[in-house]
């Protein structure tokens, strides 16, 4: 299976030699549709020479994503793997059904509630449209890897020193420089009204930003000016100003109620703590020990007494 671009964010030159040679060799190649935003109107999974690819809808096609989902996708084969698509007890999916595999959902065409999104962005878009949506994604993260480079370490990029529509910021050094890790980052960014990009993912220590094509430049500058104000506080601590253990970073995020409260013995002002009046969502919590709370479930569910109790009320 590949991805392409790849996840870490850089078109892979080699990526035709590659399926030529699993192709060479006997076998087939399945490609994660994951970052197709990145491909479509300029290049596809058939010219690429995948055989196999499944389309991320809620990344690439206007799925609503998370609780406004599902995530789903359909899987496009090439001609030579159609007869094994899957086939269905009740509805005739294809011409020959002979080497099908047997149903693999209920509603062999999917969800008649979900699928007309895409339909109706690919319609309303057009081909233009669908063009600039990759072209603007690619230059938003770009735009936002060149902000940057000067503050991080901008971990892959291509051969012409540019990245696909996503990128990765190296916070590794900054271990090794100050104790900041990237939870540290993350959780100091939900002061400034943002919810952290991937993170650790597909390197450890890292952020992975996309940027997609959505965003206006006032919303990506703001991520920047955010970053690079942190990376300020990481700096005070490599020089020795204030100890890693005292700084806003290790103490984030911080809720409207430390904030405010009468009493204020840290290291740091308020003001630096809230991020006002750059402020446009309060963290609900604090800091939260995500090892702990991972060992150590809690539920939340009644006793078995307290619901044998419940049931005999009924």
């Amino acid at each position: 299976m590949v991805t392409y671009p790849s996840t870490h964010g850089v078109y892979e030159e080699g990526i035709r030699e590659l399926c030529n040679i699993v192709h060479a060799h006997g076998g087939q190649v399945y490609m994660d549709g994951a970052n197709l935003q990145a491909q479509v109107g300029y290049c596809s999974p058939a010219d690429i020479g995948a055989d196999v690819c499944h389309l991320n809808l809620h990344k690439t096609f206007c799925i609503p994503h998370g609780g406004g989902g599902p995530g789903m996708g359909p899987i496009g084969v090439a001609k030579h793997l159609t007869p094994f698509l899957p086939g269905h007890s009740v509805v005739d999916c294809s011409k020959d059904q002979k080497k099908a595999i047997g149903a693999v959902s209920g509603a062999p065409w999917s969800s008649a509630s979900i699928l007309p999104i895409p339909w109706m962005y690919i319609r309303m878009m057009g081909t233009s449209g669908l063009e600039q949506a990759t072209a603007m994604s690619i230059a938003n993260a770009n735009y936002m890897a060149k902000r940057l480079e000067g503050e991080y370490s901008i971990l892959y990029r291509g051969t012409q020193g540019f990245c696909a529509h996503e990128f990765i910021i190296d916070l590794r050094p900054l271990k090794k420089s100050a104790g900041i890790t990237g939870e540290d980052v993350a959780k100091r960014l939900m002061d400034f009204s943002f919810h952290a990009p991937t993170m650790s993912f597909p390197v450890p220590d890292t952020l992975m930003v996309e940027p997609t094509e959505s965003e206006p430049l006032s919303e990506l500058d703001r991520l920047c000016d955010a970053l690079i104000q942190i990376r300020s506080e990481i700096r005070d601590i490599e020089q020795g100003k204030i100890k890693v253990e005292d700084s806003p970073l290790r103490h984030a995020p911080h809720t409207v109620d430390v904030v405010t409260a009468d009493e204020w013995k840290r290291a740091y002002p308020r003001s630096q703590a809230s991020v006002i009046p750059n402020k446009t969502f309060w963290p609900y919590v604090g800091r939260v020990d995500n090892v702990y709370g991972d060992k150590n479930p809690v539920c939340i569910c009644p006793s078995v007494e307290e619901m044998a109790q419940m049931q005999g009320s009924f």
